[in-house]
Formats: structure tokens, C-alpha cells, sequence
């Protein structure tokens, strides 16, 4: 009876049918089918794996996508992510923007110190903007830097009680010192005697934030550091770029033969270099 019936299964599935089109009019025969019962089986699979398959690309690379259970949210979410970030990117732009047009300023001996806005207040800011849009992380290395030379570079004097801190400098380059510091003569800085080839020194810990090439292969430098800002104007050579850290006493540069210019400033206002440097 099982193989009767076995059999009777697989003769249906051999057995062939017509599929007709005929046209209501005339009865005449338009178009017609030979399909087995297996093919039909087959067909109707292949049919169903493309419908899936097109369904599924038509889901996925269309907006209709964004009907999908769930699938919003993520999209929100990123696109609240991508605007937020956008918007941490112009801050910083425009405050890095202010402040290399206070370092140009510098440069140019426009600054006075009853008007110019603090270089380290302006600092301060970006890393606090930078800080709140995820802590980038050039602004991040800065800040544990700052906060761990601040440890690094004081020297504490009289008792455990009142210690008071003293920042030690190291001497940029060894020379006759031809122009003094003036404020009312606009000298920022002094002018140092120099041989040809000789090393100069940072004088404190710090970030090389500038490094500039002037007329006749004359390079400047500007230096951050903790509570400092060094400019070496006149360098035949710099040995440091943008972002490297350098230490109390190492070469930065090579002078050459004539005058190296070196001004230091705190807290917006230039100060005289001989007051704390031993020349």
C-alpha cells in the first residue's frame, strides 16, 4: 500500500501539464506552458530565492530602510553624534584661529601688554572646548603634560610649611647681550652674540608650538611652556617641528653667525629675560 502510494507521489511529480493562454474572444491559443510537477516545485523556489533576494537589497539600500523597527533610533543617535562633532570641529578651528593670529601679533611686535589677550587664557579655553567635545587627543596629551611639568619644574624652598615655588632656566646660548629689554622702546626681548654653528638651548620644559621660515633661510621658534613662552627669532637651523616636546637644556636649534633674538612672556605680558636667566 506505502510503495502504491510511494509510486502514485512519484508519478504526479513526473506527470506533465499545459499551461495555456487563450484569448477569451476568439478561443484562440496565445502562448502555452509544458511544466512537470517537479519543475513547477523548482520554478516556484527559484521564483520565491530572487522575490527574497530583491526584497532584501530594496530594504537595505533604500530609505525604506529607515522604517525598520529600531533602526531610526541609530540613525539618530549618529546623526546626533556627527553633529556634535561638527560643532567641536569649528569651535576649535575658530579658537586656534584666534590664537595664531595672537602668536603672528607676537611675531610681528604688534602686541602691547596693556592690550593684547592672554596667549595662556586663550589656550586654556581651547583645551576646555576640545575637553568637552570628547577630550581630542593632541589637546588631552597637552593637558597631562602641563599638569605634570607643573610638578617637574618647581623647586620648593624654606620649610615644609611655606615652600614657595622657583622655576630654574637654563641659558639659551652663551653671548654679549647688544640690545637690553625696553618696553618703552618696544624691545620685547634682547639680542645675543652668536658663532656660527653653536646649539640653543630650550630653557625650560615645554611644546614647540611654531616654527616659521623668514627671508634668508632665517627661521623663528616659539616654545610653550608651563607658565612661559619663549620666541628664538634668527636661527640658521631648527632641529625641532610643531608638537615635540622638549626638555630644560636641549638643542632646538643651531644659531648662526650674527645676533640670536630671544623674548619671554607670561601671562600676556613680556618679560625680561636677564631678571631670570643667568647670561
Amino acid at each position: 500500500m506505502n510503495e502504491t502510494k510511494k509510486k502514485t507521489l512519484w508519478q504526479r511529480l513526473r506527470e506533465t501539464y499545459r499551461i495555456s493562454v487563450i484569448n477569451e474572444d476568439t478561443l484562440a491559443e496565445k502562448w502555452y506552458l509544458h511544466l512537470s510537477g517537479g519543475g513547477a516545485i523548482v520554478i516556484t523556489g527559484l521564483l520565491f530565492m530572487i522575490t527574497l533576494v530583491l526584497f532584501s537589497l530594496v530594504i537595505l539600500y533604500t530609505p525604506i530602510r529607515n522604517y525598520l523597527p529600531g533602526y531610526s533610533e541609530n540613525i539618530r543617535q549618529q546623526l546626533v553624534e556627527e553633529s556634535t562633532r561638527l560643532d567641536s570641529l569649528g569651535t576649535t578651528l575658530e579658537m586656534q584661529r584666534q590664537y595664531l593670529g595672537i602668536i603672528k601679533q607676537v611675531m610681528a611686535g604688534e602686541v602691547h601688554s596693556d592690550t593684547v589677550q592672554s596667549l595662556d587664557s586663550m589656550q586654556i579655553i581651547m583645551r576646555e572646548q576640545l575637553l568637552e567635545a570628547k577630550k581630542e587627543a593632541t589637546e588631552e596629551f597637552i593637558a597631562q603634560y602641563e599638569e605634570k611639568e607643573k610638578n617637574n619644574m618647581q623647586l620648593f624652598a624654606g620649610n615644609t610649611n611655606h615652600s614657595i615655588p622657583i622655576t630654574v632656566f637654563f641659558v639659551p646660548i652663551h653671548g654679549a647681550i647688544t640690545q637690553h629689554f625696553s618696553i618703552q622702546e618696544k624691545h620685547y626681548g634682547i639680542l645675543i652674540n652668536t658663532m656660527d654653528n653653536e646649539n640653543v638651548a630650550s630653557v625650560l620644559n615645554g611644546v614647540v608650538m611654531y616654527v616659521n621660515c623668514e627671508m634668508n633661510n632665517i627661521h623663528t621658534m616659539i616654545i610653550k611652556h608651563t607658565d612661559y613662552m619663549s620666541i628664538y627669532r634668527g636661527l640658521k637651523r631648527p632641529l625641532k617641528q610643531i608638537g615635540e616636546r622638549v626638555q630644560a637644556g636641549e638643542c632646538i636649534g643651531i644659531a648662526r653667525e650674527g645676533q640670536l633674538g630671544y623674548e619671554l612672556w607670561k601671562n600676556d605680558l613680556a618679560v625680561d629675560p636677564e631678571k631670570l636667566i643667568a647670561f
